[in-house]
């Protein structure tokens, strides 16, 4: 049994990105994981300010801002795989992924040995329309040590609200989640 942390990062509720979240999170916890979803629309997250606070040697790991991504960070250590869900906006991941990733800074040095899986959808036909946002998410993972790329969603094809329903993308989701 795995530990596994799904951050979702659609600022929609039952978006395009939460439902191929849930395919997911549901293939996993049928196979017998233990998962948890962070939904960062709910949480209050600050940007970094490259304060150093973190860096101190009194203050080392602890970020100089009290909200909710101190909580995040404890399931973050807690987690063997971790899921990143994001919508594509202008080819990148969106701000609340963003932030996320650049606020784990204070500790990605004791971000070691977690498996990674990505899940993007957009509203383009192309996965070459996501390839931007899923380097992106590469290259924070490429900063953790023992990190693994374990998997990949391209939820293409997704104008509208909810209009990933019924595409190949939730059955892959599913299928990635079922063999974690």
């Amino acid at each position: 049994m795995k530990n596994i942390l799904i951050i979702s990062a659609s600022p929609a509720k039952d978006g395009n990105t939460d439902l191929l979240a849930a395919e997911f999170r549901k293939g996993a916890e049928e196979a017998g994981n233990h998962t948890e979803q962070v939904f960062l629309r709910q949480k209050k997250i600050g940007y970094c300010h490259a304060c150093n606070y973190c860096k101190r040697p009194e203050t080392m790991g602890i970020c100089a801002f009290k909200d909710d991504m101190a909580e995040i960070m404890d399931q973050v250590r807690a987690a063997d795989v971790i899921v990143l869900a994001t919508p594509v906006y202008y080819y990148n991941v969106n701000a609340q992924m963003k932030t996320f990733i650049d606020r784990t800074f204070c500790d990605f040095m004791n971000l070691k040995n977690k498996e990674f899986y990505f899940i993007l959808a957009c509203t383009d036909s192309g996965r070459e329309s996501i390839d931007a946002a899923v380097n992106g998410l590469r290259g924070f993972t490429v900063c953790l040590e023992g990190s693994v790329e374990k998997g990949i969603v391209y939820g293409v094809n997704a104008p509208a609200h909810g209009s990933i329903k019924g595409a190949q993308a939730m059955h892959e989701a599913y299928e990635m989640g079922r063999n974690v």
